[in-house]
């Protein structure tokens, strides 16, 4: 139990957190067929954080959220621009900035020096769960709880302050992101502030990329984003029950995915373990393709 507690508590913690945030604004992005968005936008925060890192030196959340939000709407302004000005598809303007976007990064990483911290391209696209050890001090027998829970990784606190932000901005505007979702055409009828609506999706968003890229990994971000919502949405056509379904899903795709890549090896008689964002990713996806069969059955 000790074991648990100092190695695995915290990678299922922040797997979980992140997982949270990233399908709970997932749900909208699926809705409103935004979903390569986040693809998008999950890879064109890395230079954004890259920049504000190699700027401050400082590695804090606060400095990490704000390189990537300014990236997100940088991207994002960037493909409105070849879009409407520059005619180009949207799918080609999309593919075009995000591919830029992250090439750029990497060469910042290099080129400041961050590639050879827990900033290097490895932990940045697979996350660095299995680094996330909780060391209490003193075996943790003499602490109270307050004091171990004072002890925890940064990264947690940090990652429940984004769920929480996330949370805050998809509740305040549920109302009329929902409208937004099902009826676009009716929201602006009605003179909702759609430009608004958009930002505070694309907030959300920016916040849960940046926030998971930096512990789980972009493959993680983007496959809770998309792989939960989706699944639940085959699964439910209420708006409500899709949100929670979806987190169940998120969660339910950590503990099998984490504990899959733990164990797994070990059944074939390897004392190796698989990366642990990539089993949670790829165990959503099988989630995903469960359901479509299932409802290809129905």
């Amino acid at each position: 139990m000790a074991e648990f507690w100092t190695v695995d508590f915290v990678p299922l913690t922040a797997a979980s957190l992140a997982a949270l945030a990233c399908a709970l604004v997932g749900n909208l992005l699926i809705l409103t067929r935004r979903a390569m968005a986040a693809d998008a936008l999950s890879h064109s925060v890395v230079p954004g954080v890259v920049v504000a890192v190699a700027l401050t030196g400082l590695t804090g959340s606060v400095v990490v959220l704000a390189g990537g939000l300014v990236a997100a709407f940088a991207a994002s302004g960037l493909v409105a621009f070849l879009t409407r000005v520059g005619r180009v598809e949207p799918g080609a303007a999309l593919g075009i900035v995000f591919t830029s976007f992250f090439a750029f990064g990497i060469l910042m990483l290099e080129w400041t020096g961050l590639s050879h911290t827990g900033f290097d391209i490895h932990h940045v696209v697979t996350g660095y769960l299995e680094g996330l050890i909780w060391v209490t001090g003193d075996g943790g027998e003499n602490l109270s709880l307050f004091q171990k829970l004072a002890t925890l990784p940064q990264v947690v606190t940090e990652l429940a302050l984004v769920l929480v932000l996330v949370s805050a901005i998809l509740f305040a505007f549920r109302k009329e992101l929902a409208l937004l979702a099902f009826d676009p055409v009716f929201a602006r009828a009605t003179g909702l502030p759609v430009g608004l609506l958009e930002a505070a999706l694309l907030t959300a968003t920016a916040l849960a990329c940046t926030a998971a890229f930096k512990s789980v990994g972009v493959v993680l971000a983007v496959a809770m984003i998309v792989c939960p919502p989706a699944t639940a949405r085959l699964l439910t056509t209420r708006l409500s029950q899709q949100f929670a379904l979806s987190a169940v899903i998120a969660l339910g795709s950590v503990l099998v995915g984490y504990v899959a890549a733990v164990a797994g090896p070990g059944l074939f008689g390897s004392p190796l373990a698989l990366n642990a964002a990539g089993t949670i990713g790829a165990t959503a996806g099988l989630a995903l393709v469960a359901a479509a069969a299932l409802r290809a059955r129905a």
